[in-house]
């Protein structure tokens, strides 16, 4: 049996089991999912959002003044997406047509254009067409809205879990508002809670602890949310229980997983935020979104691919170790698997939230490549050239290289190794951080030992060309 919920999605209804106790027939209301029973019926009932519902907030100021136009709602699911699209369509007096991009084709999208123009030509009004995960369309499928969101015989609503600036056609998207909606906070849970305790269970009170693992378990999500509270009240009811207590939920609620879509806008910013609390040297924070991540089951091979990165592309040679621990750590997982393999990368983590930070070497070579990017091949100097044959030696390659190991401290002092036009160029700068502090301390060195060969007349001098 299938039915929309609060926010329009088609959910499947298992058919009860047979029991041997006598049960009143449930009415065909209460026979519909708490969600779909507390739908919003208008602008006010709908928790949470009040950056956008709020008095003199952009959505509000819509409503109010009856303004439709075409937009993309941006947000997580079970936030009020669908909803919102329903509420405006009564709001504006127009007809209501939804498409779900996953169950939908070119033949609906033709269908709705038809249904679309005998509306405009009866009462020259335009149609209100919802595209539930819109970004499921492919770019050609999203074209074909266009014209017709140009010609205003549709007014367009996206819905999207994914970032509109990556999944939605350009054309489409400038011809859209974008709002993006929030995850409900705690007190949008517990403003919900009492409409949903009354209608489901009258007189079932929730303890504080109880409440706290329902707005965890929800995540920010009010469909999953009720989808509990229903489950805990017919278990209050069941049991005859007045008061659902926090060990009463932990034995009968079935452990879900936190919010973690593989390959998807939330993967991508609990990645971004791991690498960031590294980089920032916050330990605890690395740990945090490192296990939120495992935990919804992202590949710990993942996680140790990201580790490498960060030991090379922030510590780099501030610390050279820090890439040998996240290599250890890739290697480790392999060997020992999961959970224990976990601890290794967990012991990566760390070591690189503490380490000394440097990105030297990325920043340099970002400047080679984009300088070489631009300029000419510049020719190898003879004397850097290789000469394995008479020939090569005969024309001048290899000729008046210094040998540095025979040099005084094992450097060619006064010595050029850059093409020519490049001899005073310098794209490597240490940081004053870890092992990098010694290498600048050398690197100065040298720089002087260059210094005052050349001073010396030793050394080799670029012949100015005439």
């Amino acid at each position: 049996m299938n039915s929309e919920d609060l926010f329009g999605d088609t959910v499947t209804l298992k058919q009860p089991e047979k029991s041997t106790t006598r049960r009143k027939k449930p009415t065909a209301q209460k026979m519909q999912p708490l969600a779909e029973r507390l739908r919003p019926q208008n602008l006010d009932e709908v928790v949470g959002q009040k950056h956008l519902l709020g008095p003199g907030m952009p959505l509000r100021v819509a409503f109010e003044e009856a303004r439709p136009h075409s937009m993309i709602l941006w947000g997580p699911p079970g936030v009020g997406k669908t909803t919102l699209a329903r509420l405006m369509a009564e709001a504006f007096h127009l007809p209501f047509i939804a498409i779900s991009a996953v169950l939908s084709g070119v033949k609906d999208i033709r269908e709705a254009v038809e249904a679309a123009q005998i509306r405009m030509d009866q009462t020259g009004e335009p149609t209100l067409v919802f595209v539930d995960e819109v970004h499921r369309f492919s770019k050609s499928q999203q074209d074909a809205f266009l014209p017709h969101v140009e010609s205003g015989l549709f007014v367009f609503i996206g819905a999207t879990t994914e970032n509109p600036s990556f999944e939605v056609n350009s054309a489409l998207l400038s011809r859209s508002a974008v709002y993006v909606l929030e995850s409900l906070k705690a007190e949008d849970f517990k403003e919900l809670l009492p409409r949903a305790v009354t209608v489901e269970a009258p007189g079932v009170v929730f303890e504080d602890d109880a409440q706290d693992i329902l707005i965890n378990l929800a995540d920010g999500d009010a469909r999953r949310f009720l989808n509990a509270v229903e489950l805990a009240c017919h278990l209050a009811v069941d049991t005859k229980v007045e008061t659902v207590t926090a060990e009463l939920l932990r034995k009968s609620l079935p452990a879900t997983l936190r919010r973690f879509d593989k390959g998807g806008e939330n993967f991508y910013d609990l990645i971004s935020a791991m690498h960031k609390s590294v980089r920032g040297s916050d330990p605890d924070a690395a740990l945090y979104w490192m296990t939120r991540m495992l935990v919804g089951g992202c590949d710990p091979l993942y996680l140790c691919r990201r580790i490498i990165r960060m030991a090379t592309e922030d510590v780099g040679l501030a610390d050279p170790r820090a890439l040998e621990i996240a290599l250890n750590a890739a290697q480790a997982y392999e060997r020992l698997g999961s959970p224990e393999g976990e601890l290794a990368i967990a012991n990566a983590v760390v070591y690189l939230a503490v380490a000394p930070k440097s990105n030297s070497i990325e920043m340099a070579y970002n400047a080679v490549r984009s300088f070489v990017a631009k300029d000419a091949s510049r020719p190898v100097p003879y004397y850097l050239r290789n000469a394995p044959t008479k020939l090569m030696k005969e024309l001048g390659y290899s000729q008046g290289y210094r040998y540095a190991h025979d040099e005084p401290d094992a450097f060619a002092a006064g010595e050029i190794y850059m093409p020519e036009g490049l001899e005073s160029i310098r794209w490597y700068e240490p940081r004053p951080r870890g092992l990098e502090i010694k290498i600048g301390e050398k690197l100065q060195r040298l720089d002087e030992m260059n210094r005052q060969a050349h001073a010396q007349g030793k050394g080799r001098k670029r012949e100015k060309k005439s």
